[in-house]
């Protein structure tokens, strides 16, 4: 028994017929492992398709079978991959074909929004603002020309008083506005012959408050000036040299052109995201007209001003009237961008394009205090808008601007991740500090400024309505309505609460910019869901007694 074991782990020898099959297996093993790699790749790619989930926006919004209209809220980005931090993120992106900005949020051209004040602080912060048409041409090109001249860290536009005004009418003053110092001019106007200033140290011990300003200033003769001109810098070492608070800038006649403060210049800080021309290094401006033939006269007014782009302001934008508009303005102003709109079809976007609009503005019916959808029934979802009209327009190399519908960082996100350039927010912006118009408060204390739409009938008695073709019509129908909004301070303070919203979603999609977001976007990698009511709710804050929302600590 012993003796045997080795002849059972003996191997038998090959048959000759064995070693043919093995030299035929061996003939035929290219081919074969050439099927078999094409198995593991066909493998790897239903690997790859079982793991992507979601839809392209291709998928959702251009189906055959897709007979609805998806607003922002109805979708969900789904999240990618994270491989750098969020303040890698950068949110470069285009206003129009030639205006770059490094901020994709445009202030919008509303008499409750924008003016000189919104324009300066947005570009700034590296968006723009586009300045209203609710006011007569001097005035709006005035207000032009205030942004064009701004530079950082002087008061180009401060309060001046008469010296004929009392003290206690001053105190009003004061108290209205917030600060001590008034420079006192002839006739209380900036442009006038400066002849004293105005602070706290003149007024505060003074017993009889009906006196007269011209009494207790301090003259001219005892004031430190600068000529206009100056430098920021040599601006800030004079105040430091004479140990003053205010600085008045003169003209050679000595007419008050501008003012320096102490208290501005330690606050003043550097915007390296400023939006500005690469030449002059002012600031870029935009703003807003009509369509009747009376707006040419504007449009060579605010030319005149050095204005930067003009948005034609419709709600429909689709008319010979705007048509002829962009084509006069680009024939000649050639180097004026020209904004057209509104539109919400690729039809539409086409027509003013091929009629030379250098961006296009997106959106019918959907702001917060707009009802044109609901009067007029007319209008498109603007999810579907944005990303329809900008699949075109960026086929043309138009970038568009999605206005309205605005209410959070993340409606921006989903903006820019349907191929917008920037977003135009009127309501996410108005009762900030550089919006037009006076705090007020409510019963309960809260601090609120109204804000009002274009299509409402207090706009429209203002000038608005040719905005909605109505301006000869005998009864105005109303397509917006007047409202207020809560105090959200500085837009210093606000934009950059905004900004770092959208980058901590753009890192959370796995964008580091806003190109490769939107290049992720064409080739469908960039996922979405539709969302249910339901999951609407659970999207929001739910299941609380109460709770308070803070925005951001800064």
């Amino acid at each position: 028994q012993a003796g045997s074991s080795p002849r059972l782990l003996h191997l038998p020898r090959a048959h000759p017929g064995m070693a043919k099959a093995t030299s035929s297996d061996r003939s035929r093993s290219p081919r074969g492992r050439e099927r078999d790699e094409k198995r593991l790749n066909d493998d790897k790619l239903l690997k790859e398709e079982d793991l992507l989930d979601g839809f392209s926006a291709e998928q959702i919004f251009c189906s055959g079978h897709n007979q609805s209209g998806f607003t922002y809220d109805d979708l969900i980005c789904l999240p990618g991959h994270i491989s750098f931090g969020v303040g890698d993120v950068s949110l470069a992106s285009h206003f129009s074909r030639k205006i770059a900005l490094k901020t994709p949020i445009v202030s919008s051209p509303m008499d409750t929004v924008t003016e000189s004040g919104m324009a300066i602080s947005m570009a700034l912060e590296g968006g723009i603002g586009v300045i209203h048409t609710n006011l007569p041409v001097e005035v709006q090109a005035k207000e032009v020309m205030r942004v064009k001249k701004y530079k950082s860290g002087f008061i180009p536009d401060p309060v001046c008083v008469a010296p004929t005004m009392s003290i206690a009418e001053l105190d009003k003053l004061k108290s209205k506005l917030g600060f001590t110092g008034f420079p006192v001019t002839e006739n209380g106007q900036l442009g006038s012959k400066l002849i004293g200033l105005v602070t706290k140290r003149d007024t505060d011990f003074v017993k009889d408050r009906s006196s007269l300003l011209g009494s207790i200033m301090t003259p001219l003769k005892n004031l430190v000036t600068a000529e206009e001109g100056v430098e920021l810098k040599a601006a800030n070492e004079i105040l430091q040299k004479s140990k003053k608070g205010k600085l008045p800038i003169v003209s050679k006649s000595g007419l008050l052109v501008a003012l320096v403060a102490r208290t501005d210049l330690k606050k003043n800080a550097e915007f390296p995201n400023a939006t500005k021309d690469p030449v002059s290094k002012s600031l870029l401006v935009a703003a807003a007209i009509g369509t009747r033939p009376g707006d040419k006269d504007r449009v060579r007014a605010l030319a005149a001003a050095g204005v930067d782009a003009i948005i034609i302001d419709s709600s429909q934008g689709d008319s010979v009237f705007q048509h002829e508009m962009v084509r006069w303005i680009k024939k000649e102003f050639p180097e004026i961008q020209v904004v057209a709109g509104n539109v919400v079809t690729k039809r539409q976007a086409k027509h003013l394009i091929d009629c030379g609009a250098d961006a296009l503005r997106v959106g019918m019916g959907i702001g917060s205090i707009c009802t044109t959808q609901e009067v007029c029934a007319c209008g498109r979802a603007q999810a579907s808008a944005v990303y329809n009209v900008a699949k075109l327009a960026k086929a043309h190399g138009v970038p568009i601007l999605a206005d309205g519908g605005i209410s959070s960082p993340g409606h921006i996100v989903k903006a820019l991740s349907l191929g917008a350039g920037a977003a135009m927010c009127g309501s996410l912006l108005a009762g900030t500090t550089e919006t037009p118009g006076e705090y007020f408060y409510a019963d309960d204390g809260k601090r609120l400024k109204r804000y009002r739409g274009m299509g409402s009938i207090d706009a429209m008695k203002k000038g608005s309505d040719d905005r909605y073709f109505g301006s000869t019509s005998s009864i105005k129908v109303a397509q917006g309505v007047s409202g207020t909004v809560q105090d959200k301070g500085s837009i210093h303070r606000y934009v950059p609460y905004l900004t770092q919203g959208i980058r901590h979603g753009m890192q959370d999609i796995g964008a580091q910019s806003v190109d490769e977001l939107q290049q992720m976007l064409q080739a469908g990698q960039l996922r979405f869901e539709l969302r249910s009511a339901a999951a609407q709710r659970e999207g929001g804050v739910h299941g609380l007694h109460s709770f308070e929302r803070k925005l951001f600590d800064a």
